[in-house]
């Protein structure tokens, strides 16, 4: 399988995990198809274009540049596909080319984990809590910011968490 080196999406640098290249054939066509592992982050934030300015470098210093659509895959780790129609193959000279009967697709999640990927970038996600505490305690906490609440929020939970954790092994 060829390696992909870099990649840029819409000019900006993505950090890959792991990657496919390859070209995908069908009864109606080709498409030349990138697959990467990537953060949650970035899940995040390209999951919902239709059309991406992508640019990726192979290993043996090939540069690809095309519009590209995208699909966000569930399940498993975090991971675009961005894929787009080609007309000559012969421009791709070197790729595979797969096809829907093969069985043997390229699995890019070998050999990583979610936590690899956590390390580099941690996603932050929004939550609602509902509690039940002294009118004292509840005062205090209204009359708090919203940045200050998340790092008082965040700390108690991390010292919480370090406590309860570590070496109990769950």
């Amino acid at each position: 399988m060829t390696k992909v080196k870099a990649v840029k999406i819409d000019g900006a640098d993505i950090r890959i995990f792991n990657s496919a290249v390859y070209i995908f054939e069908s009864s109606t066509g080709y498409t030349l198809e990138l697959d990467i592992i990537v953060s949650e982050v970035a899940v995040n934030k390209y999951r919902n274009e239709e059309n991406l300015i992508v640019e990726f470098e192979l290993e043996d210093g090939r540069v690809f540049n095309s519009y590209m659509h995208v699909k966000s895959l569930s399940g498993g780790l975090p991971q675009l596909q961005l894929f787009c129609e080609i007309d000559d193959v012969r421009e791709y000279q070197g790729l595979p080319i797969v096809n829907e009967n093969d069985c043997s697709f390229p699995n890019i999640e070998e050999g990583i984990t979610l936590e690899e990927i956590r390390k580099y970038e941690m996603p932050d996600e929004k939550i609602t809590l509902k509690l039940k505490l002294p009118i004292v305690q509840t005062e205090w906490l209204r009359k708090q910011k919203g940045q200050q609440l998340e790092k008082i929020f965040t700390e108690a939970i991390y010292d919480y968490w370090k406590k309860h954790q570590i070496g109990s092994g769950q």
